[in-house]
């Protein structure tokens, strides 16, 4: 058999692995157990355990547990609605002002959190019901919420870009710089169709807005601006060389910890017990998937599987740009039936030799990848952000909330054609910042 056929093979037995409804950190290893014993004997198996742990040998590892808690702190408190509420009083007089206000919110608690369905939480919680109260259609008031929620992981800090440059050893601080102006570029996408939308719903109500008095504007932000300076100072000192990803992450969360314990009063341990229980459980899940992605790509990689790949892509005599095409189709339908971190570790080893022999760049090609990812987050069957916004608002119907998100999700096909027509968009700022 040859190896793009044995690589068929693994991908049709890990599909349907999956299927069953085997977590994805023992879909992934059980398969490239199996595989390696089949095709290898036993003399593979004492390597396993090495390569297993040796997935999870990466200091910058540390920096995921510590981002989730920073952002399970920051979403287990009031932030989140006092975030929304600051954003609503500064945009009263723009029309359709509080949709753009959700969307701005979402935007900036991403930041914060770097987690979509927290991020949906948190503001989809006030916002939704506020934007029905005003007059707004169900679908176009939970579709925004839904979309914005996924910038979550794609504006720094995110943990899908941590897992990205460890599974294809690609500067973190990079990718953090490089999702930046995407992020924004998205935002304003998601604002322009806003408006749009807005104009075209005809409802008197949604236009006008409520007005605010100056002392309402600034009475809330003492509560906002001691989260939005961590988020600045994290930025700072990565971008600056002072620290790495992980202690930035381990000082971010101390210092999100001891603000909530101040604003907000979370000092009991009943209150926090949440935020630690919520951190460890995703946390240990995230890792457990690296750790698989690990042995799973010495499997691929022990029986040439990715080797003969790269170099029958590379032999094709086909226009980069369709290959490319074919690459970003391929990861949609991943992200319809997977996570991003799964989707991530499973593909962006392979695929990047892939990139490479394309003559594209790695940094630039993960936010591509991680854009892919967002749209997974507001697609069925997985669509986690459309069953977060159909738990919060139980009342407005799936495929209600599925029909708003739907033009966002053209906002983002449409950014990332942008990208590819104007890759300085996300190199920029790293070439700039960090040399070329």
């Amino acid at each position: 058999m040859g190896e793009l056929q044995l690589g068929l093979l693994v991908a049709a037995a890990t599909i349907l692995v999956l299927l069953l409804g085997v977590p994805v950190a023992f879909a992934l290893g059980g398969v490239a157990i199996a595989f390696l014993w089949i095709f290898e004997g036993s003399r593979s198996l004492p390597f396993i355990p090495d390569i297993f742990f040796g997935g999870l040998n990466d200091f910058a590892l540390l920096s995921v547990p510590m981002f989730i808690l920073m952002g399970g702190a920051i979403a287990s408190s009031r932030a989140g609605s006092d975030l929304y509420e600051a954003i609503d009083r500064w945009m009263d007089r723009v029309p359709g002002g509080l949709l753009l206000s959700n969307i701005a919110a979402c935007g900036v608690f991403a930041a914060l959190s770097g987690s979509s369905p927290a991020t949906c939480a948190a503001i989809g919680k006030m916002g939704i019901p506020a934007m029905r109260q005003r007059g707004y259609p169900n679908d176009l008031a939970a579709g925004a919420v839904a979309a914005g929620g996924t910038l979550g992981i794609l504006i720094p800090p995110s943990v899908t870009m941590i897992v990205y440059g460890i599974a294809t050893e690609t500067s973190i601080g990079r990718l953090f710089l490089a999702g930046l102006l995407p992020g924004m570029m998205l935002t304003i996408l998601f604002m322009i169709w806003g408006v749009i939308a807005v104009r075209r719903s005809h409802r008197p109500a949604v236009l006008a807005g409520r007005h605010f008095s100056w002392a309402e504007r600034m009475k809330v932000l003492p509560r906002v601006l001691p989260f939005v300076a961590v988020i600045a100072g994290i930025l700072w000192v990565l971008y600056g060389g002072v620290a790495t990803p992980s202690e930035a992450a381990g000082i971010g969360a101390v210092l999100c910890l001891v603000l909530v314990a101040l604003i907000y009063r979370m000092v009991r341990p009943r209150d926090l017990w949440p935020v630690f229980r919520d951190t460890t459980r995703e946390s240990v899940m995230i890792l457990m998937i690296v750790a698989s992605s690990a042995l799973f790509s010495y499997m691929m990689s022990s029986l040439f599987i990715t080797q003969a790949l790269a170099m029958w892509i590379a032999e094709l005599e086909m226009n980069r740009w369709v290959l490319f095409g074919i690459i970003n189709l391929f990861l949609i339908v991943a992200g319809l039936f997977l996570p991003p971190v799964a989707v991530i570790v499973m593909t962006a080893p392979t695929l990047l030799p892939i990139i490479d022999t394309l003559g594209f760049d790695p940094v630039w090609f993960g936010v591509i990848m991680t854009i892919n990812m967002e749209i997974g987050l507001i697609t069925p069957p997985v669509g986690l952000n459309l069953y977060v916004i159909n738990a919060i608002a139980p009342d407005v119907k799936l495929k209600e909330v599925l029909r708003g998100a739907l033009p966002f999700m053209l906002c983002m096909i449409l950014g990332i054609a942008i990208l590819c027509l104007v890759p300085d968009i996300a190199l920029w700022l790293p070439n700039r910042m960090l040399g070329g």
